[in-house]
């Protein structure tokens, strides 16, 4: 595997998560386009790095008996992400409110995505981004909806005597 591969598979991740990333941008979140694409390819570059490690430390005797296992480096992803995550959680202080948890799974979803594209899952990583996408933009339309059939009607304004 070249590093040109590599790259390629680290610059997929970041545009997978840029979609994500660019939903997170139009609702205004604190997390967006940005933060998504290199939490996406950081995520991939982990991932890609360990393998790289693997290909260039081990001797090429050892190497058909040593095999490379991502499980520790995604591990190390979602740790990091999930202290990303935490930052992007706020609570209110009547403690009835909890905003930011939709980023910050969309902040994880997006470096899983990322990983998936380093790992050469080239139907998951992107079918996962739509699915995601799906669930962010789509979903949040049937939310409002439901939102609003389930308002009271508005209480009349001015002067209600007869």
């Amino acid at each position: 595997m070249t590093q040109l591969q590599m790259l390629a598979d680290v610059a997929l991740a970041m545009l997978l998560g840029s979609v994500i990333g660019l939903e997170r941008e139009l609702a205004r979140k604190a997390a967006g386009l940005r933060t998504h694409m290199l939490l996406a390819g950081a995520a991939a570059m982990l991932v890609e790095g360990a393998r790289g490690l693997l290909d260039q430390f081990v001797l090429p005797g050892v190497s058909s008996l040593v095999r490379f296992v991502p499980i520790p480096v995604v591990t190390a992803v979602v740790t990091a992400v999930g202290f990303l995550g935490a930052g992007t959680i706020i609570r209110q202080r009547d403690m009835e409110r909890v905003e930011g948890l939709t980023t910050a799974a969309s902040m994880l979803f997006a470096a899983t995505v990322g990983a998936s594209a380093a790992l050469r899952q080239y139907w998951l990583a992107p079918g996962a981004t739509l699915l995601a996408l799906g669930t962010l933009r789509v979903l949040r339309l049937v939310e409002e909806k439901f939102r609003t059939r389930q308002r009271p009607p508005a209480a009349p304004s001015g002067d209600s005597r007869p």
